[in-house]
């Protein structure tokens, strides 16, 4: 059964999620719900003219870093420097990029204009981060998430250049190895992540892992002056 959360900050146990992943439906996307959110092992995603709806799905996309999968051409890419990768620099412009990939099966965005206020005042606290890569002066790729404790909750990418988003994400994995994250959540199985060393695991695999790791101290501040 569907849960239809209240203004009280809680949700249900992530066993109780649907077949499909589906958890609760309501609430709203104030900061303290979504960090909430995350560290249960939860995260919003829902159309335009649909409530907010909760999901934690089971089996869940996940990469260890260490794992991170680069092929030799992507390898190439990197040592020429095609793309130069900043961290946290256009926040705002990496996720209204993100809202207008065409998804497949979809007719719109699942990223609202909510959807991307809500991220940008996580990005204003800290938590929400960005990653760009810049050709010739142009933002033409990136990815955003959120980052709690040791853990990287990925939420999308975009390119408008072949590439860029894949360069952006393998320069980021190195970035979060070295500062010893051990989690990176991309919550549901994508041909383009798994090339990359993504993988499925059990939910409550995850979700112990998960409660491991958001122990440790959250990198925050702007990523750009710390991921250095």
């Amino acid at each position: 059964m569907l849960y239809y959360l209240t203004e009280e900050l809680v949700f249900p146990p992530p066993q109780y999620a649907t077949r499909d992943g589906i958890l609760a439906v309501g609430g709203d996307l104030r900061p303290e719900r979504l960090l909430l959110a995350y560290q249960s092992g939860i995260f919003p995603w829902y159309s335009e003219g649909e409530p907010v709806l909760w999901w934690c799905p089971n089996p869940r996309f996940i990469m260890n870093p260490q794992d991170l999968k680069v092929s030799k051409s992507m390898k190439q890419v990197l040592r020429k420097g095609i793309f130069e990768i900043t961290y946290d620099q256009s926040f705002k412009e990496v996720i209204e990029a993100c809202s207008l990939v065409p998804r497949e099966g979809q007719m719109g965005t699942w990223i609202l204009q909510e959807m991307v206020d809500a991220y940008t005042h996580l990005h204003q606290l800290g938590f929400a981060h960005s990653v760009e890569a810049w050709k010739d002066g142009e933002l033409v790729g990136g990815l955003y998430g959120v980052a709690i404790g040791n853990v990287f909750f990925g939420e999308s990418m975009f390119a408008k250049a072949s590439n860029a988003s894949k360069a952006a994400f393998i320069t980021l994995v190195g970035k979060l190895t070295e500062h010893k994250f051990k989690l990176i959540d991309s919550q549901v199985y994508t041909p383009h992540l798994a090339s990359l060393g993504c993988i499925e695991i059990p939910r409550n695999e995850y979700l112990k892992r998960l409660k491991d790791g958001i122990q440790h101290p959250t990198l925050r501040g702007n990523w750009g002056e710390v991921l250095i």
